[in-house]
């Protein structure tokens, strides 16, 4: 099951939070959409993406971060299940 969250942030402040996200691990898709809502971006991302492979990613969004001014991500996040909810 996935979960959805939403953050409205600064064009100066998108690259460093997506940076957050992508490290938390288990985000498993980043959309950016302009203050009007239209999309701009969206970024698939898989269990384990480190290094290099991630370096696409944080250079489209860094170029979007340069020319926009306010913005909001939206992230999904697969559920981890706990111990008790297996049984």
């Amino acid at each position: 099951m996935t979960t959805k969250e939403s953050f409205k942030i600064n064009g100066e402040n998108l690259l460093k939070k997506v940076k957050e996200l992508i490290a938390e691990g288990n985000v498993t898709k980043i959309s950016i959409a302009d203050k009007t809502g239209r999309e701009l971006a969206s970024f698939p991302l898989t269990f384990g993406v480190v290094g290099i492979l991630i370096m696409p990613v944080l250079a489209a969004v860094g170029a979007i971060a340069a020319l926009i001014g306010e913005c909001t991500i939206t992230v999904e996040r697969e559920e981890v299940k706990k111990e008790e909810d297996k049984v």
